[in-house]
C-alpha cells in the first residue's frame, strides 16, 4: 500500500481545482480613467546596471581610477618574447582637468616579435561578434616618438586568435585622442576576449580613457546596447525614473550625483563613486538619460539632489540649501530650456538643440530615512523657488510633508520606512491598498516596488505577487499616476550584483526577461484607458483582477491572477455590453511552480503564451491553471 500511495495521492490532486469563483464586470459605466503614464521603469547605477549592462562602453576601467589596493583592476601587462616593460597608475597627469589619472607604460626592451603592452578584460570579457565593426579611441602622449606606431587588436582568451587589428600612429608629446576602428571576421561569437595596445619599440608613453564600443542602439555615439534597449521597447514604459534611488544622494553630500559633471565629453566628466561599491563613469549622463527617453518614447521623471545622502549627511534649509536649488534650477533649464538660457544652449551645444517635454519633478529620493526632520523644510524650499519659475511642473515629494503640498507624493511602506520591497504574500493581503486613499489628495507615485523573491532574477512566485499588485494599481490608476519596478538591471555574472530579485538579467554577450519582466510586458501592453468596476467572488485568498476598457479600439483588457497551488474556474459576466465578439484572446504566463524561473542558460522557461477562446460572450465560464496570470482581451462593439 505505501508503495502506490505517491500515485494516488498525485492522481487525487491533479483531479483537484478551487470552488468556482464569479467575476462581475460592469462594461457600461467606467469609473475612472487610466492613468497614461501608469507604467513605467525606474533606473540606477546598481548590479553594473550602466557600466557593464545598458551602456555599451566594452571597456572597463577605461580612466584608471578604480583600483582595489596596489593592483591594476582590468588591466594587465604584455611582455611577448623577451620584451621587458612596466605600467603603473600615474594621478598627476591626463588630457584634462575631470581626468587626471592615466596609465603610464614604459618599454624598456621591445621589438617587432617581442611585443610590450597592456590589455584590458573588458567586463567580464569582451563580446565579438563575426563582421562587426567596433569603435575605438584613447587619449595619449609620449615622452618621444620612439615607441613607433602602436598595435590595437582584439585577442581571444583561449585560442590567442587575433580578431580585429589595426595600427594607430606614433604618439605626439602631447595629450591627444586617437580614433581607431576594429572590423572582425568571420569568428565564432564570443564573450571571451581581450583588447590589447602594443608597442614594437621602447620608450614611454601615458594612456586614458581608452574606450570600445560595438554597435549601439539606433547607432548613437556612447550609446547603448541593443538587446537589452529592445527588451525595454517591448514593455512600453510611460515614463523612466533617474538618475534614481541612491545613486541620486550618495553616501555623502560630496558624492551625490552632480549632474553638471556628468554633460560635455567623456574627457570632461570626472567620474564619481556611487553607494553600490564600485565607481561610475558617467558614460550615462543627463543627456544620455535624456535621449533613453527619446528614443523610449517615455516622459523623464527627473529627481533632484535635495540635500540628503545615504549616511545621514544633510543641508540645513535656508541659506545653504540655496546653491542645490540653483543647480537643480539650472538642470531643468538644461533639460527643457530653450537656446536662450545657458543652460540650455549648453544642451544644444552637447548636441541636442531641441527641448525635452518635462512635466515632473521629485525632490530627493527616500526622505523618510532622514532623521534630521529637515525634509519637511528643504522640500518646501524646493517647491516654491521651481513653482514661483516653472509653475506648470508637477513636484513629487519623496516622503509625506505638511509644509506645503505636493502635486505628488512618491509613497512608501510607512510602517517599514521603505518603498514596496515585499513577498508575494504581502502583496497578495495588500492589493487593496489604495482603494479607500484620499481622492482630494496628491496623486500617488510608487516610485519603486519589487516582489524579492528568486535570485539573480525574480522567479514565477515573484511574478505573480507583482501581478496581483498591479491590478490594485491599475483598479485606482486615476490616483496612482505612476509606478515603477525595480531594479531593472543586473549583470548575473559572480560578483557583478549587489541586490537580487531584479528584472533583466544578462552577461557581456545575452539576456533575458524574468518571469516579473514578461508580467510587466503583459500588463503594460495591455491597458485601456478606462477603469471598469469589478466585483470578484471567490473563496480563494489568491485570485485577483482588474478590468479595463480601451475607448478607441472597444477592447476589454481582462486581467487574472491565480497565485493558487490549483486551477480556478471563474464564471465571467459582463454587464452592459451591446456586442460581445466571442473570439478573443487569451495570454498566457504560469509554470508548475513558483521557483520556476528563467536564466541566463534557460532564457524562455517562462514566457507568455497567445491563445484563443471562442466561448466570450455575456455571461461565460473561464478556466485558470495553477500559478497563471492571464489577460484576456475581449472586442466589445
Amino acid at each position: 500500500m505505501r508503495l502506490f500511495l505517491p500515485g494516488l495521492l498525485l492522481l487525487a490532486t491533479s483531479g483537484m481545482s478551487q470552488s468556482p469563483a464569479t467575476l462581475t464586470v460592469d462594461v457600461s459605466k467606467p469609473i475612472g480613467n487610466v492613468s497614461p503614464t501608469l507604467y513605467g521603469i525606474m533606473t540606477e547605477e546598481i548590479n553594473y546596471s550602466y557600466d557593464g549592462g545598458l551602456y555599451a562602453e566594452l571597456v572597463s576601467n577605461r580612466t584608471f581610477q578604480t583600483n582595489k589596493g596596489p593592483n591594476l583592476e582590468h588591466w594587465t601587462l604584455i611582455q611577448n618574447g623577451s620584451a621587458r616593460a612596466d605600467i603603473a597608475i600615474d594621478r598627476t597627469t591626463g588630457p584634462s582637468t575631470a581626468i587626471t589619472h592615466s596609465l603610464k607604460f614604459t618599454a624598456t626592451s621591445a621589438h617587432a616579435k617581442s611585443q610590450a603592452g597592456f590589455y584590458n578584460t573588458g567586463f567580464w570579457g569582451i563580446p565579438l561578434h563575426a563582421a562587426t565593426s567596433y569603435q575605438g579611441s584613447f587619449y595619449a602622449k609620449a615622452d618621444g616618438p620612439s615607441l613607433g606606431d602602436l598595435t590595437v587588436r582584439l585577442v581571444n582568451d583561449d585560442s590567442g586568435i587575433i580578431a580585429a587589428s589595426t595600427i594607430v600612429p606614433t604618439l605626439s608629446s602631447s595629450w591627444q585622442k586617437h580614433d581607431f576602428t576594429l572590423k572582425t571576421a568571420n569568428l565564432t561569437t564570443s564573450a571571451k576576449n581581450h583588447l590589447e595596445i602594443l608597442a614594437a619599440h621602447p620608450g614611454t608613453a601615458w594612456f586614458t580613457l581608452i574606450s570600445l564600443f560595438p554597435p549601439t542602439y539606433k547607432n548613437e555615439p556612447n550609446g547603448k546596447r541593443i538587446d537589452l534597449m529592445e527588451k525595454l521597447a517591448a514593455m512600453h514604459p510611460a515614463f523612466l525614473r533617474f538618475p534614481g534611488g541612491n545613486y541620486l544622494e550618495g553616501d555623502h553630500v560630496n558624492e551625490h550625483y552632480e549632474w553638471k559633471k556628468s554633460v560635455g565629453p567623456l574627457v570632461d566628466r570626472p567620474t564619481h563613486p556611487t553607494p553600490w561599491t564600485y565607481r561610475s563613469s558617467d558614460g550615462i549622463g543627463l543627456l544620455e538619460f535624456l535621449t533613453w527617453c527619446e528614443d523610449l518614447h517615455m516622459d523623464p521623471l527627473l529627481a533632484v539632489y535635495s540635500g540628503y545622502s545615504l549616511t545621514g549627511d544633510h543641508v540645513t534649509p535656508g541659506k545653504d540649501l540655496e546653491p542645490y536649488i540653483q543647480d537643480a534650477l539650472d538642470e531643468i533649464d538644461y533639460v527643457s530650456g530653450d537656446i536662450s538660457t545657458r543652460w540650455g544652449a549648453q544642451r544644444a551645444k552637447d548636441g541636442h538643440p531641441a527641448p525635452f517635454s518635462l512635466n515632473r519633478i521629485e525632490i530627493g529620493n527616500e526622505e523618510y530615512h532622514d532623521d534630521s526632520g529637515t525634509y519637511n523644510a528643504r522640500f518646501a524650499q524646493f517647491y516654491k523657488a521651481i513653482k514661483q519659475k516653472h509653475p506648470a511642473l508637477q513636484l513629487v515629494a519623496a516622503a509625506p510633508v505638511t509644509s506645503v503640498r505636493p502635486d505628488i507624493l512618491d509613497d512608501n511602506d510607512h510602517t517599514l520606512r521603505t518603498h514596496f520591497y515585499r513577498t508575494a504574500q504581502q502583496f497578495f493581503v495588500d492589493t487593496h491598498r489604495y482603494d479607500t486613499y484620499d481622492r482630494n489628495g496628491p496623486k500617488i507615485l510608487v516610485g519603486e516596488w519589487a516582489t524579492r523573491e528568486g535570485s539573480p532574477t525574480t522567479n514565477l512566485g515573484a511574478a505573480l505577487g507583482d501581478a496581483a499588485w498591479m491590478t490594485g494599481l491599475e483598479r485606482n490608476s486615476d490616483i496612482v499616476i505612476m509606478a515603477s519596478y525595480a531594479p531593472l538591471f543586473t549583470n548575473v555574472t559572480v560578483g557583478a550584483m549587489q541586490w537580487p530579485n531584479d528584472l533583466i538579467g544578462y552577461d557581456a554577450l545575452t539576456s533575458y526577461g524574468s518571469p516579473s519582466y514578461y508580467a510587466q510586458v503583459m500588463f503594460t501592453t495591455h491597458l485601456g484607458d478606462q477603469i471598469l468596476a469589478s466585483t470578484l467572488d471567490t473563496t480563494n485568498p489568491r485570485l485577483f483582477d482588474s478590468a479595463t476598457y480601451d475607448s478607441k479600439t472597444h477592447h476589454l483588457n481582462l486581467k487574472l491572477v491565480n497565485a493558487s497551488s490549483l486551477p480556478q474556474t471563474v464564471e465571467i459576466k459582463l454587464n452592459g455590453a451591446a456586442h460581445i465578439r466571442p473570439r478573443a484572446t487569451v495570454t498566457t504566463l504560469s509554470g508548475k511552480t513558483t521557483q520556476e524561473t528563467n536564466s541566463i542558460t534557460d532564457p524562455t522557461r517562462i514566457v507568455p503564451v497567445v491563445s484563443t477562446i471562442t466561448n466570450a460572450a455575456a455571461t461565460f465560464s473561464h478556466s485558470l491553471p495553477q500559478y497563471s496570470i492571464q489577460v484576456l482581451d475581449i472586442e466589445l462593439n
